[in-house]
């Protein structure tokens, strides 16, 4: 399909234009891509999603077979343009910005140089209409997350609050948290929603989950996301080095930081013989379920999460977790579903892991049962934010001056 040509859409159907760095069938960039698509599968049947994004996944140098780049493609309930990476002239990207006629322009970013900051400097020119603009930091204004390139993120923050980029913008946070700091950076009359992400539900909320029995004396580790400084791998592996006990870390995920996987790796090759660690690369989402299932506790310090889908697959999945307290899952252990514990204190860390080494079959499968009964909990409640959210672009849609 050639740009403008966009069939399919539905009648009378406020159209709302998202622009991401990634999308389908790309899986690499982990939570926003499963957000976005849960978002728009949701609510596409009273809204016209359009989506202008990468023509490839993560760290790949092809684009998606069967993709002719700088096009319009319609998956699922969407119109993608897959964007190619010599797309990136700003008044190009007008055109199909102007070309989608959108009642709301959707930012899935706010550092994102081509789908985040061109948009809006082209809004701030004036060179696109001014229609209603909703931001979505994705956790970007967190302290981990901007202490990594801090000056430059820093350097345009000021840039951006001195000339007025986001005045009259509209925020999404996706909790209470990120509310905080977007109100942080811009002041307290800027108007933001909360609206936690979407989470499509996995076979594991249907079937009876089957786990292996755990042993005593033995621990199943999963680490499951980006191979990235955000993640925090390099400070997992460091508390591993103290545990007593036969130890199996498994990593998944792609390596978007290649030198920080080489850190990684120097770490790994110090440590005991009892512990033992297995890279396995990417993991396709289909089989993300299995994984949880094979291991007995997934192990996530990361430096800061707006949401977690990984964490909330892996309470489905009846895998407890132990993780950072820098994300909304807080209060795991009240819950009796895992840990979040603050990681100036490793001490904490390497407890918890010991104890769950010790921990026999039995006490292990009724943590297994009350975290997958705390994660069915929160994917029950939905439906409320289906409809917040779609309340939330209609609003904006419909009062299009």
């Amino acid at each position: 399909m050639k740009m403008g040509e966009l069939s399919g859409m539905k009648a009378n159907c406020p159209v709302v234009l998202i622009m991401c760095d990634y999308y389908l069938p790309g899986y690499k960039a982990g939570g926003p891509i499963r957000s976005l698509s849960n978002t728009i599968e949701s609510l596409g049947e009273r809204l016209c999603f359009k989506v202008i994004t990468r023509d490839r996944d993560a760290g790949d140098s092809d684009h998606y077979p069967g993709i002719k780049p700088d096009s319009w493609h319609n998956v699922g309930k969407a119109e993608i343009f897959y964007s190619s990476p010599t797309f990136t002239a700003m008044f190009r990207l007008r055109k199909v910005i102007r070309a989608a006629n959108p009642e709301v322009l959707y930012l899935n970013s706010f550092f994102s140089p081509k789908f985040s900051i061109y948009p809006i400097i082209l809004r701030w020119l004036g060179l696109i209409p001014q229609i209603p603009i909703v931001v979505a930091p994705r956790g970007e204004f967190s302290p981990g997350a901007l202490g990594i390139k801090s000056c430059r993120k820093r350097g345009y923050l000021v840039l951006a609050k001195a000339l007025g980029f986001y005045k009259g913008v509209i925020w999404q946070a996706s909790n209470v948290w990120e509310e905080k700091q977007i109100h942080q950076r811009f002041g307290n009359q800027v108007s933001v929603i909360v609206v936690s992400d979407f989470h499509s539900g996995t076979a594991s909320c249907v079937k009876k989950i089957r786990r292996r029995p755990k042993s005593p004396g033995r621990l199943r580790i999963l680490f499951l996301s980006r191979i990235s400084r955000m993640k925090n791998l390099a400070w997992a592996l460091t508390i591993l080095k103290e545990l007593t006990g036969d130890v199996e870390f498994s990593i998944y995920g792609p390596l978007e930081d290649l030198n920080y996987w080489l850190e990684c790796q120097k770490i790994i090759r110090l440590l005991p013989q009892h512990v033992k660690v297995q890279y396995y690369g990417t993991i396709q989402p289909e089989c993300i379920e299995d994984a949880m299932m094979e291991h007995d506790l997934f192990f996530l310090p990361t430096l800061g999460e707006n949401f977690g889908h990984v964490i909330l697959e892996a309470l489905l999945a009846g895998c407890p977790v132990l993780i950072s307290d820098r994300t909304p899952w807080r209060g795991l252990e009240s819950k009796g579903a895992g840990w979040d514990l603050p990681l100036d204190n490793p001490e904490q860390f390497q407890a918890v892991l010991q104890h769950c080494i010790q921990m026999d079959a039995q006490s292990h499968s009724a943590l297994s049962e009350r975290a997958r009964d705390y994660g069915l909990q929160y994917y029950k409640k939905a439906q409320d934010r289906e409809e917040l959210l779609e309340a939330f672009l209609l609003t904006f849609a419909n009062g299009r001056g």
